[in-house]
């Protein structure tokens, strides 16, 4: 049994842990390198262990309690590149103010690699305490966690007012017109939600991924295209997401991919906004943004960073397309 006590909450915010990690199969899709997507899994695996070794392990705050753990923002800054089989070690820093409404985390992420010590990883996490509604009321929010408790997800920011929608076959136009972007509409399915209703932190670092490659193949540089053509494989040194509201099972979620800067030719940011229509209105669930940068395989282990040329350059900064 889970028991919230005012000793594992000192220990929840105020005791470091570090936690074992190692990256999935399924993340090593180009040669033996690990994507960002399976990067920032290991960050949440290791908050998810935080709770654990605190005595407040999400299934305990969820069967017992009524409080599921969501991941609301998490912000990353890839170092050193993971490969298949790497073995990590995650160390967890309780981040939260007195006043915060969020719990807070700092993770850094250490390997090594021929007898060096990389930091690999550094990221910054909040999460909330959603209070479940969808079975019967589990009773009241234990005192020491009800500040982190939210009746919805984004209760703790002031949230941007819902924008009147066009009509449905406009609203993908609407979200384009006069940017450098790419949207698409798309129906969430259960596997990328959790607690029986709402989608997880999880399933927008899918989708930011699948925005990267939806973008690109419509510009005419695919993933495979450059592959193919030049061995180029993107990276992401950095990426960041915050949910804003909650956005449900089989809900029609509308994603926008937007260009904001290209820099030296090198890297490029790109924006991405999810929207769902409620009542009338386009409401903003997430937000985030995604690094990207080009590099060329060199051999089955190796890669190395490359200057866009000019075809790429146009490519990402071409004319919003239809």
């Amino acid at each position: 049994m889970t028991l919230v006590t005012d000793t594992a909450v000192k220990a929840l915010l105020n005791t470091t842990t570090t936690t074992r990690v190692r990256p999935r199969y399924e993340g090593s899709n180009i040669c033996t390198w690990i994507g960002f997507k399976h990067v920032n899994y290991l960050v949440e695996e290791a908050v998810l262990d935080h709770f654990r070794q605190s005595g407040l392990p999400a299934r305990g705050l969820y069967e017992e309690y009524g409080l599921g753990l969501d991941l609301v923002s998490i912000d990353s800054r890839i170092l050193h590149a993971f490969h298949m089989d790497d073995i990590a070690d995650a160390e967890v820093v309780p981040w939260t103010a007195d006043d915060d409404e969020t719990l807070g985390f700092k993770i850094t992420i250490r390997f090594e690699r021929d007898g060096e010590i990389h930091k690999a990883v550094t990221s910054k996490v909040r999460v909330s305490l959603r209070v479940d509604t969808y079975l019967e009321a589990a009773g009241e929010v234990p005192a020491q966690l009800d500040r982190f408790a939210v009746a919805t997800l984004g209760d703790d920011l002031e949230r941007e007012p819902g924008t009147a929608a066009p009509a449905e076959e406009d609203i993908l136009a609407s979200l384009t017109d006069g940017r450098n972007a790419y949207a698409w509409k798309w129906n969430i399915p259960y596997p990328y939600c959790h607690f029986t209703e709402r989608i997880q932190m999880s399933g927008y670092l899918r989708l930011m991924e699948e925005g990267k490659d939806r973008f690109v193949a419509d510009r005419g540089i695919s993933i495979k295209t450059l592959l193919d053509d030049r061995r180029w494989i993107p990276v992401v040194p950095r990426s960041d997401i915050r949910i804003l509201d909650e956005a449900l099972m089989e809900e029609d979620l509308y994603t926008v991919y937007t260009v904001e800067e290209v820099f030296k030719d090198f890297t490029y940011t790109s924006r991405m906004d999810f929207y769902v229509l409620r009542d009338g209105k386009l409401v903003k669930t997430a937000t985030g943004r995604i690094v990207h940068g080009y590099a060329v395989i060199l051999n089955r282990r190796d890669w190395s960073l490359v200057n866009f040329d000019q075809h790429v350059v146009d490519a990402i900064s071409g004319a919003p397309q239809a």
